[in-house]
């Protein structure tokens, strides 16, 4: 097939340090490659891929220090997938409702992977007006806040990750992690909470954006005088696995309908249990009892750390290998691609001339 992948140009294919949807894109787009697909990326300019890379900016947005106005490059980018749309098979966009109207111009088969909360106010304005775009969800529960307007979605993927980056199961250690980003929905002060119930040390390793910065010196910033505290900042990819396989366990006190939660199957890979609370998709990634604990409160996951040992880290790993590795995401991907292209027909190649 030849597939194009759309990806946002906030943070390089793959991200350097934190970036979720752009790290699944290219774990998709590298496996395609690698099953002789011919694919094309249009991210920004400093990823790497195995792919054919047509930038869209020069360089990821977020931390550029040039970039005043992030959606005029996204719009650009999608003008240049419109111009060449004739040249793939499928496309696939993973910008979200962005590329909505550019869609309807061409007439390639299209799917969007939506990775992002669905329960805000304004969506239905959106969908209201595009209820023919072909959706793919990143579990079940982030489709409930759109279930009342009958879209068309097209399959569900999970996200995966990469066992093998991640290495070998960890023996674990005497100290919490938190990992991700911190803002109210996060709540990275609920895991401080823990921490000090149990009396266990907590790294966080989370990034703060602009918008969260008020939240983070009110709610964050008065707690990381304690000495069981540890805030690390954003970490790589060496450093969150180092991180992940010495931890005792993951806290993941997300108080929002989280889509997904990928920094969950990062741990169970490294063999760490996840102790989460039950909003979103957390009951989707945790298999409750045995690759962690599913919680209604916090006063449930301080007595789920607890009880963390009962807990093999073994079957972590064993769990995201069968439900969450790349061969699993990318396969799924495969078959709706070939689903859909099955059913409204190929494009023909463009001309030679």
């Amino acid at each position: 097939m030849r597939i194009a992948q759309i990806a946002p140009l906030y943070e390089a294919v793959p991200p350097r340090k934190y970036g979720g949807t752009e790290r699944i894109v290219s774990l998709l787009t590298d496996y395609l490659v690698d099953r002789g697909h011919d694919v094309t990326l249009f991210a920004s300019g400093d990823s790497r891929t195995k792919a054919n890379l047509i930038p869209g900016s020069a360089e990821a947005l977020r931390l550029s220090p040039t970039t005043t106005d992030p959606i005029a490059p996204h719009i650009a980018m999608l003008e240049q997938v419109r111009e060449l749309a004739n040249q793939f098979d499928i496309i696939h966009n993973h910008v979200d409702y962005l590329a909505y109207p550019f869609i309807r111009q061409w007439s390639t088969p299209t799917v969007t992977t939506l990775h992002g909360r669905l329960d805000i106010p304004e969506l239905p304005l959106v969908y209201r007006r595009f209820p023919d775009v072909q959706l793919i969800s990143i579990s079940d529960s982030q489709r409930e806040p759109l279930s009342p307007f009958g879209l068309r979605w097209v399959g569900r993927v999970y996200n995966a990750t990469c066992c093998d980056v991640l290495g070998p199961t960890g023996d674990g250690g005497d100290y919490l992690v938190f990992l991700g980003r911190v803002s109210a929905e996060k709540r990275p002060d609920l895991a401080v909470e823990v921490a000090r119930r149990t009396g266990l040390p907590l790294k966080i390793a989370a990034k703060v954006d602009v918008a969260d910065r008020a939240w983070h010196e009110e709610h964050l910033a008065p707690l990381l005088d304690d000495p069981l505290v540890d805030f690390i900042g954003e970490v790589d990819d060496g450093g969150k696995a180092e991180l992940l396989r010495g931890a005792r366990a993951l806290l993941f006190p997300s108080s929002w309908p989280e889509p997904f939660g990928l920094s969950m199957i990062e741990a169970m890979a490294c063999g760490t249990p996840v102790v989460g609370l039950r909003y979103g998709a957390v009951p989707e990634v945790i298999d409750h009892g045995r690759t962690g604990f599913v919680c209604n409160s916090v006063d449930e996951m301080v007595a789920a750390v607890r009880r963390i040992g009962e807990i093999d880290r073994a079957a972590c790993r064993s769990h995201v290998e069968r439900r969450f590795s790349v061969p699993v995401m990318g396969a799924a991907y495969e078959s709706i691609y070939e689903s859909i292209i099955r059913v409204q027909g190929p494009i023909p190649l463009p001309s030679a001339s």
